[in-house]
């Protein structure tokens, strides 16, 4: 009696194991693993009863239309999941999350147009994805971070127009990426590819067919193969104006500042202003900020009318493009409400204004890229009783301090 207690007993605790829904055949391979064989079975949804233990699952070539949150619930220890060959349009969020050990996902041959990227964040042990031929128009940036064990990413057959710079830099065991027949637009957002695929050890499936759709000018040619001449980084240059500057409302002077900047596509200006009163950006022209008159203008110059104490802090203009970007910083302080002593004034000479350096200081390696300038304000009291030739109603005097880029 005793024995057949303990068999009945064994049954009881493998028949989880066993389970198998209708529709499928269900397995054990060599190395242990569950297999659920549910292809070519006309199904419209997942399967309902699959046993908890079922390593792989076979869905491919059936009808399904939807992937719901809870479609695969049933499975957590699913390491391959192939859902080719179907009429997928959309997948739930949090549909693959709670599936950490998945190796292998194929959803390819479906008709999806959205994914959801944020579930591969909890696939650390993915190492083939395919969503190739589907209608994917965008791979956004960051998607792929964190799968470090993929080898092999199929986006073919997309309609992928453009790739965020630096799509596939996070993926170290990448040996296979497929991008042929999607319809992209070689702009320069599109110029890091090439080099990335120069210095990475990845092969690109079928590059001849990899090409670029538009513009017309590069219709036909291969999306890594872009012209060097085409794209250029931006370079920029900050400068002040040196000549008399017009005071500010308040009887305070004006201090502008022009970024030139040059690259290929033109660059876009931007300015960051840092003041002991916090942070500022001006992602443009503007023709007012923060409540303050910081002037922006579209041919690249800052003016800053009736500069006082409160301005003082680090300028910075930014020059963007789609290849990338350059800043160029400069310091600006006010000498104070009192002119310095008159052989202390600078002269409008920049060589002259250099200051003298005792034998021990050394420049500041911090300081490179950097310059400093001092605009000395001259009160209205002041400017009347001085010489003409001295002091003249709303000069603004820079002085530059540092002459290290």
């Amino acid at each position: 009696m005793e024995p057949l207690l303990g068999v009945l007993a064994l049954a009881a605790l493998l028949s989880p194991g066993l389970a198998c829904p209708s529709p499928c055949s269900c397995s054990t391979k060599k190395n242990g693993r569950l297999l659920a064989e549910c292809a070519y079975r006309e199904l419209r949804d997942v399967p309902r009863g699959l046993s908890p233990n079922v390593t792989i699952l076979t869905l491919s070539a059936n009808r399904l239309g939807r992937l719901g949150r809870a479609s695969l619930a049933e499975v957590p220890e699913l390491q391959s999941l192939w859902l080719g060959y179907n009429h997928i349009s959309a997948v739930e969020p949090g549909t693959f999350a709670a599936l950490p050990h998945l190796r292998n996902l194929d959803l390819s041959h479906n008709r999806l147009a959205e994914f959801p990227w944020q579930d591969l964040r909890n696939l650390s042990a993915l190492q083939i994805l395919k969503l190739s031929n589907n209608r994917l128009a965008a791979l956004p940036g960051g998607a792929l971070a964190g799968l470090r064990e993929l080898r092999s990413l199929w986006l073919n057959d997309n309609e992928l127009t453009t790739l965020a710079r630096g799509s596939f830099q996070a993926l170290p065991a990448l040996a296979q990426l497929q991008l042929f027949h999607n319809p992209f637009n070689c702009s320069c957002k599109l110029s890091w590819l090439g080099e990335w695929a120069d210095s990475a050890s990845v092969v690109i499936s079928r590059p001849g067919s990899t090409l670029c759709a538009a513009p017309p000018r590069l219709r036909g040619r291969a999306v890594t193969d872009l012209p060097g001449s085409l794209c250029v980084a931006p370079s920029a240059q900050l400068t002040y104006l040196s000549s008399p500057a017009r005071a500010g409302p308040g009887g305070g002077p004006t201090l502008s500042l022009h970024c030139s900047a040059a690259g290929s596509p033109p660059p876009e200006i931007r300015w960051r202003i840092r003041t002991a009163a916090g942070s500022l950006d001006i992602p443009g022209p503007a023709a007012e900020a923060g409540g303050r008159r910081f002037l922006a203008f579209k041919n690249g110059t800052m003016a800053i009318p009736d500069f006082g104490k409160g301005d003082e802090g680090t300028y910075t203009c930014v020059a963007v493009n789609d290849v990338g970007a350059r800043d160029v910083s400069v310091s600006v302080a006010l000498a104070g409400s009192e002119p310095p002593p008159p052989e202390e004034l600078p002269r409008d000479d920049p060589q002259a204004g250099q200051p003298s350096c005792a034998r021990d200081e050394r420049p500041d390696p911090a300081a490179v890229g950097e310059k400093l300038l001092i605009v000395y304000h001259v009160p209205r009291r002041v400017r009347s009783a001085a010489p003409a030739r001295e002091f003249r109603p709303g000069v603004l005097l820079l002085f530059l301090l540092g002459l290290f880029w």
